[in-house]
């Protein structure tokens, strides 16, 4: 603060910038008030008359503060920090809070290191919580091994790390398991963020008496309601694969709970989504047609998350704040006409002023897996086989018992059972796991990928195992990313080098690659109700029911164990 801020809020002499004749949404308030504002060196210094040594008028519009995603991977963009921050600011998104617990589940510290310096200098605000859970379970192989409380513990201190990313290991926390613990102890004065899909109870109840502190994980308002009570902050989540907003907050308006507690993230959002619908601000929208106060809904995506998480500057429209603010036409569409951040208009040549150089070139080397051939990827058919099926539109698998078709002994797939893999690819033990996959349905040929949650292991599904190698040695050879192969050959390809996630290619262009090549997986048969890659990125996610395939074979979720061939 300067003398001069002083005098401007006085209206005793010009400010730099005043947004003319608006109404601005206060989210103290929650009222829309009519009134100018003025900015000073990037920030509101007053609200009411003024004069400036630049205006812009605004009648007519609306003076919103910028929005803010809770909690979101910006791994799973696919791009790298600088280009997904490019990408959402567009959209209105002026400050994230991410967890980069992908990359660091592939290169531990120096992946951690990579994502703060990254995001250090970009157009909007990027704040890091410590991942909680690396790895996520003890099943699969990820590349970093364990993260342990003393690797995270020096991340503390850093001005942009504001705690514990989420604690996904949840079963650990309320069976008191020291590891964890550890880790809980380290981060107990700093904000604790919480994954904990399903609980209830007294299971809610010591959750967060061990210091968690909010959810993204609930799909009903009944859950969400039943977490509100216990303390929770409820961050409500609305990316590509989990749509929960509508389910959660049309149950806490019929109940008529406040949502002074709840704010939006997207967890995992495409960049096919964002361009199609927005970021948060589709949240807001959704929010405001479901019958949320306008105010009060843009308040969830900005003043919400900027107090929980303890940003004591932004998320509002006030003296004092950071100019991070969105003219915007029509509240309920909630798509800005103008973005602003620390008082300068976002336009494309500033946007192109920002550059970044990758130091660390180690993180574009880490696919390495051992010499394969067709024989590894041989699967014995019996009378009857475990068969992992895919539920359309959904992340969730059925675990099926049935003859799959074959000879001589051995599984061969058609246009209903396709051959799925997992190939260990960070240089660790070189397993190679395999089962039948129903319902994902491609033909003549195979797609694979280097995105696997969480431990990012090759995953694959074709109809021949020549097509599914071909893929797998391409990954290998760009180091990550999409392939699809077909005839024995390379049919297209996305690399994405940085860990095997990100591309060092700029967003837009990584955007049509994944849309040509998705319209490509469609026209080799597969299913409408199954996203080619997303799907495919989360069947060795082994903490989702039912059936999962990791490298060390296939592993029932419901029974937490191994299937036994």
């Amino acid at each position: 603060m300067s003398k001069s801020m002083i005098r401007v809020a006085k209206g005793e002499i010009p400010a730099d910038l005043v947004l003319k004749n608006g109404s601005v949404l206060n989210v103290f308030s929650e009222e829309i008030v009519p009134c100018d504002v003025a900015i000073v060196d990037g920030r509101i210094v007053g609200l009411g008359s003024y004069e400036g040594e630049r205006e812009i008028d605004c009648t007519g519009k609306y003076i919103a503060p910028g929005l803010i995603d809770a909690h979101v991977h910006i791994e799973s963009s696919m791009v790298s920090p600088l280009e997904f921050t490019k990408y959402i600011i567009r959209k209105g998104t002026t400050g994230i809070v991410a967890d980069p617990h992908e990359i660091v589940n592939v290169s531990g510290k120096r992946g951690m290191d990579y994502i703060l310096d990254a995001s250090e200098h970009v157009p909007a605000d990027v704040y890091v919580m410590v991942p909680s859970s690396v790895p996520a379970t003890n099943i699969d192989t990820n590349g970093a091994g364990k993260f342990l409380a003393e690797d995270m513990a020096q991340y503390k201190s850093h001005p942009r790390v504001l705690g514990l990313g989420e604690m996904m290991r949840f079963v650990d926390v309320l069976n008191e398991e020291p590891e964890t613990l550890d880790k809980l102890d380290v981060f107990s004065d700093m904000v604790m963020d919480g994954h904990a899909p399903g609980i209830s109870q007294k299971e809610i109840q010591a959750y967060r008496m061990a210091g968690i502190q909010d959810d993204h994980e609930c799909s009903t308002g009944e859950e969400a309601l039943e977490k509100l009570r216990a303390g929770f902050h409820i961050l409500v989540r609305e990316g590509s694969g989990a749509k929960n907003l509508e389910g959660i907050l049309s149950g806490l308006l019929k109940n008529g709970a406040s949502l002074d507690q709840c704010m939006f993230c997207t967890d995992d959002k495409h960049l096919e989504d964002i361009e199609k619908d927005g970021h948060i601000n589709y949240c807001v929208r959704k929010a405001i047609a479901l019958g949320v106060p306008e105010a009060r809904a843009y308040k969830m995506a900005s003043w919400n998350a900027a107090r929980f998480y303890g940003l004591k500057d932004t998320g509002a429209v006030g003296p004092g704040y950071r100019a991070d603010l969105l003219i915007i036409d029509n509240l309920k569409e909630a798509v800005p006409s103008m973005v602003l951040k620390d008082g300068r208009i976002v336009e494309e040549a500033w946007l192109d002023s920002f550059g970044y150089e990758l130091k660390d070139r180690s993180l574009l080397r880490t696919v390495r897996i051992r010499s394969m051939s067709e024989e590894d990827l041989l699967l014995t058919k019996k009378e009857k086989n475990h068969v992992l099926e895919l539920v359309p539109n959904e992340l969730l698998t059925l675990h099926r018992v049935e003859e799959v078709p074959g000879r001589h002994g051995v599984f061969i797939p058609d246009k209903d059972y396709a051959k799925l893999a997992v190939v260990e690819r960070h240089g660790k033990n070189g397993k190679v796991g395999v089962c039948p996959v129903k319902g994902y349905g491609i033909q003549s040929g195979a797609i694979a990928t280097t995105i696997s949650h969480d431990s990012h292991n090759i995953i694959a599904a074709g109809d021949n195992d020549r097509d599914i190698l071909c893929a797998v040695r391409e990954l290998e050879r760009i180091q990550g990313g999409y392939v699809i192969a077909s005839g024995g050959k390379v049919v297209d390809e996305l690399p994405l080098a940085i860990g095997g996630l990100m591309s060092v290619d700029r967003a837009e262009a990584v955007q049509k690659k994944t849309g040509e090549m998705v319209q490509k997986a469609r026209s080799m048969g597969v299913s409408e109700g199954v996203d080619p890659f997303i799907t495919l990125s989360f069947m060795a996610l082994t903490v989702i029911p039912e059936l999962r395939l990791t490298e060390a074979g296939m592993f029932d979720v419901t029974t937490m164990r191994f299937i036994k061939e």
